[in-house]
C-alpha cells in the first residue's frame, strides 16, 4: 500500500514569477525514503502564474491495500 504526503513550495513575493527551492524538497524527501509522484498548482494569482504548488511524495508503507 502507498502512503502520500504533500509539501507546499512558493514562488515568494507577490510579483514572483519562479517556484523555488523545489530540487531542494525533492532531494530531502528522496533521502527520506520518499518517491518524487508528481505536483499540482496550489495557489494561482492573477493573470494565471503559480505563485505555490503541491510537491506530491509516494512511499510503501508495508501494509494491504
Amino acid at each position: 500500500m502507498l502512503e502520500y504526503e504533500f509539501e507546499t513550495v512558493n514562488g515568494g513575493g507577490i510579483m514572483a514569477t519562479i517556484i523555488e527551492d523545489h530540487r531542494e524538497v525533492i532531494q530531502r524527501r528522496a533521502k527520506q525514503g520518499w518517491r518524487f509522484a508528481g505536483w499540482v498548482p496550489a495557489k494561482q494569482k492573477g493573470y494565471g502564474y503559480i505563485a505555490e504548488i503541491d510537491l506530491i511524495f509516494e512511499r510503501e508503507t508495508g501494509g494491504e491495500a
